[in-house]
């Protein structure tokens, strides 16, 4: 008995702990434009159940204690500084903290050494933009999901207006519904609610507008105060710069981004590999490539920048998609007619040359082919590599440990270290790629990886194309640690 009421008694000190850590996620956030999160996962708008759970799993991967006091110690410390807007891996610190602590005299004294480049350092940009989303689709909502809940205080990306095909009060009723549940992601977490006399939602506090268009020029976005947007096109109807720039002919339009691969000489970008090979003064039309792409990039440019890549297969397990049928039924593309939830489909893929694009050097080199599967959501990409230096399964799964924690890919890849890891748990993550340490394989002669790695290709390609949208809108205010 007296080791179960010490079990439980620990467990409501995390909690309570946990807890008082939710109020200072939500201060630093919502007052100082700074997002606490832990090796990647957001600790916005969460639980004390899911913070705690964040620590063990983090226990887990960097094989130390990760405890919430002392999370609730570094926040705190945090807090008192003057911290510019910045994105601050917790969890990371909380290691570091664990390992050095005896070196300094407070944890404020930490903090101030760690973060010394942020602190009383102006903000990158003040600049808003406004956005909108032409499409309503799973990507659209998701999109809307995400822009609306880290909105903070209204700065940086806003979400002004949704473009649908109609938007008659019963049409906007349904797509409100759509947003605020989905059989995947679950109910959204905020507040939405229609304005029917309005043609309009309110998420959050923030006013968004149905609009109605059947062309892209027809719209002329100033009629809703709405200037200079940034379009997101998630229709995927239009894919090629002649028909994104009828977007630019409508008022009111700066950029388009399309949620898709683009055609023709269209920059397909994969954001933490390739944004700055283009320049967004020059562009104003751009593509996020596909969820594929951007699931398997990092962990190539990963392999090509350390091993060299002689060639290599990509085969994506990817899950079902509306491009099927529910039912057997006829299809102008091969295999798609038979019933999605009933059937493996094997079906094609551009995901090699697309990822060429991305990383020029591999030009020539990588095949790849895919299979759907019966699942709604989160898909696998197996890649098969040739590697020029001999290599260990010790060193390459040290390295992709090391990229997701410090780099420039520590937005794009996950390190998960569990056995027990299947699809389902990777929906809602939002980095690029989970990268699945216990199925990595070389082969004796250390020159043959086969890397397997997991993504939701909704969200995890959502959260992508967002960071995109930032970048191109210049309002990545954000420093990173």
């Amino acid at each position: 008995m007296e080791k179960f009421n010490s079990s439980l008694k620990s467990w409501i000190d995390n909690e309570m702990a946990a807890s008082e850590l939710i109020n200072l996620v939500s201060r630093l956030w919502y007052e100082k434009s700074i997002e606490l999160i832990l090796l990647r996962s957001v600790l916005v708008n969460r639980g004390s159940g899911k913070i705690l759970n964040k620590h063990i799993r983090a226990e887990t991967i960097l094989k130390k204690p990760v405890k919430v006091q002392d999370s609730l110690l570094i926040a705190k410390a945090i807090l008192e500084e003057d911290v510019a807007p910045a994105r601050i891996d917790i969890g990371r610190l909380n290691s570091e903290w664990t390992d050095e602590k005896d070196q300094f005299p407070s944890v404020n004294a930490f903090v101030r050494r760690k973060l010394k480049a942020f602190i009383g350092v102006p903000p990158r940009s003040t600049k808003t933009q406004d956005v909108v989303l032409y499409g309503f689709g799973r990507i659209g909502r998701l999109l809307a999901r995400e822009i609306t809940l880290f909105a903070g205080n209204g700065s940086h990306l806003r979400l002004r207006a949704v473009v649908t095909r109609s938007n008659k009060p019963e049409d906007v009723k349904k797509r409100v519904s759509l947003f605020r549940k989905d059989s995947v992601h679950g109910p959204f977490n905020g507040v939405a609610n229609e304005d029917l006399e309005n043609l309009s939602m309110t998420v959050n506090g923030q006013i968004i507008k149905f609009i109605e268009a059947k062309n892209p020029e027809d719209v002329d976005y100033t009629e809703f105060n709405i200037h200079d947007a940034l379009v997101i096109d998630n229709t995927g109807v239009f894919r090629d710069r002649e028909n994104l720039s009828r977007h630019l002919r409508a008022k009111g339009v700066g950029k388009v981004l399309l949620t898709a691969p683009g055609k023709g000489d269209l920059p397909n970008i994969v954001y933490g590999v390739n944004q700055n090979a283009v320049n967004i003064d020059e562009e104003n039309i751009f593509s996020a490539a596909s969820c594929t792409t951007n699931a398997i990039v990092p962990g190539l440019e990963i392999i090509e920048k350390n091993y060299g890549i002689v060639k290599g297969h990509i085969e994506t397990i990817h899950a079902y998609t509306n491009d099927q049928n529910l039912l057997d039924n006829y299809h102008n593309k091969t295999r798609r007619g038979r019933s999605a939830p009933l059937n493996m489909v094997i079906t094609e893929t551009g995901a090699g040359s697309a990822a060429a694009k991305a990383i020029p050097s591999l030009k020539g080199k990588l095949s790849s082919n895919s299979v759907r599967v019966p699942v709604p959501n989160v898909s696998l990409a197996i890649l098969t590599l040739e590697v020029k230096k001999k290599v260990t399964l010790e060193e390459v799964d040290a390295l992709f440990l090391e990229s997701s924690l410090k780099g420039t890919l520590i937005e794009q890849i996950r390190y998960s270290n569990s056995t027990e890891f299947v699809s389902s748990d990777g929906i809602g993550d939002s980095c690029a790629c989970i990268y699945d340490s216990p199925a990595t394989k070389v082969s004796e002669d250390g020159h043959s990886i086969i890397l397997y790695l997991w993504y939701d290709n909704e969200f995890g390609y959502t959260s992508q194309v967002v960071r995109l949208a930032r970048h191109i809108s210049k309002v990545k205010s954000y420093r990173y640690y």
